[in-house]
C-alpha cells in the first residue's frame, strides 16, 4: 500500500512498522479534510500487509490541537458542515478500536479535543514530559461527543474524568501519567527510545497472539462506542447551534474572553 494521497498525514515504514504523522501546520489542528483523512487511515493501516505495529504522533513539536478554528468557524455559519461529518466521527472511533494491530501513541506535543481521543484510544501512549493532554470541548462550547465521554471514564474513572472533561483542563504529561491516563511521561530526547523498546517487545512475540489479545481487550469499548457515539455526537451537533458556541469560538480568534449568556 502506497498511502500517497494524504494531504494532512505523512505516512512512513521501518522495518515492521508503520508511522502515521499528524502533518498540518504548526499545531496540526483537524480541518475537513483531514477529518475524513482520520477516518479511513486506520481501515488503511490494517490492511497494509507490511506492517505489524502502528505509531501515532504529530509532525514538527505538536501533536494535534484538535479542531482547526477556521474549519469552526464555517460550521458555525452552515451548520449543515457540522452534520454531515457524523459518519466520519464514528468511523474515526470505531476504526481505532477495530484495528488489530497493536498501536502506540508517540505524544511529541500538546493534544487536545479529537486530538486527545485519539491519543487515548490508541494501546499505549507514551509522552514526552514537555507534553500536554486535555479535552477542552467545553471551552469551545461543544459536548465532548467524538469519543472523550467514552475513553476518558474508562482510564481514570467517572469522577476525574468528568471534572477534567466538564473544566476543559489541559494535564501536564507527568500528572496525566501519575493518574493512569498515559503509560509513560519520559524525557523529550529519550522519548524515541521508549517508543522503540515498547515496539520491540511487542514485535517480539508471535503476531497472532498480539493482535487478537488486543481484539479481545477492546471489546468493553467497541461495545461502549456502538451504543453511545450517536447521542453523544447527536449532542455535539445541537451544541454547534447555540450561541455560546459562536461567542467561543469568535472569542477564540479574536484573543479576547468569552461572554458567555447560557444560550
Amino acid at each position: 500500500m502506497a498511502f500517497s494521497d494524504y494531504q494532512y498525514m505523512r505516512l512512513t515504514r521501518r522495518d515492521r512498522i508503520l508511522t502515521i504523522a499528524l502533518d498540518n501546520g504548526k499545531v496540526n489542528a483537524i480541518n475537513g479534510h483531514m477529518h475524513r483523512e482520520l477516518a479511513r487511515v486506520f481501515l488503511d493501516a490494517q490492511d497494509d500487509e507490511d506492517s505489524d505495529l502502528v505509531i501515532l504522533t504529530g509532525a514538527g513539536n505538536a501533536f494535534c490541537a484538535g479542531g482547526d478554528m477556521d474549519w469552526f468557524l464555517k460550521t458555525i455559519e452552515d451548520p449543515r458542515e457540522f452534520r454531515a461529518i457524523l459518519p466520519e466521527a464514528k468511523r474515526i472511533v470505531n476504526s481505532l478500536l477495530e484495528l488489530e494491530k497493536p498501536l502506540i501513541c508517540r505524544l511529541n506535543g500538546a493534544a487536545a479535543g479529537l486530538g486527545a481521543t485519539i491519543a487515548l484510544m490508541s494501546d499505549i501512549i507514551v509522552a514526552a514530559d514537555t507534553a500536554a493532554i486535555g479535552d477542552p470541548h467545553v471551552k469551545a462550547g461543544l459536548v465532548a461527543g467524538d469519543g472523550g465521554a467514552i475513553i476518558w471514564p474508562q482510564l481514570i474513572g467517572f469522577a476525574r474524568a468528568k471534572e477534567l472533561l466538564m473544566t476543559g483542563d489541559m494535564l501536564p504529561a507527568d500528572e496525566a501519567a501519575r493518574l493512569g491516563l498515559i503509560n509513560y511521561a519520559v524525557p523529550a530526547d529519550e522519548l524515541d527510545a521508549k517508543v522503540d523498546e515498547i515496539a520491540s517487545k511487542i514485535l517480539g512475540n508471535p503476531r497472532w497472539a498480539v493482535r487478537w489479545t488486543k481484539t479481545a481487550t477492546n471489546l468493553t469499548l467497541r461495545e461502549l462506542a456502538v451504543k453511545l457515539m450517536d447521542p453523544a455526537v447527536a449532542y455535539e451537533i445541537v451544541t454547534n447551534m447555540t450561541e455560546d458556541r459562536k461567542e467561543a469560538v469568535s472569542a477564540f480568534i479574536e484573543r479576547r474572553k468569552p461572554k458567555f449568556t447560557g444560550e
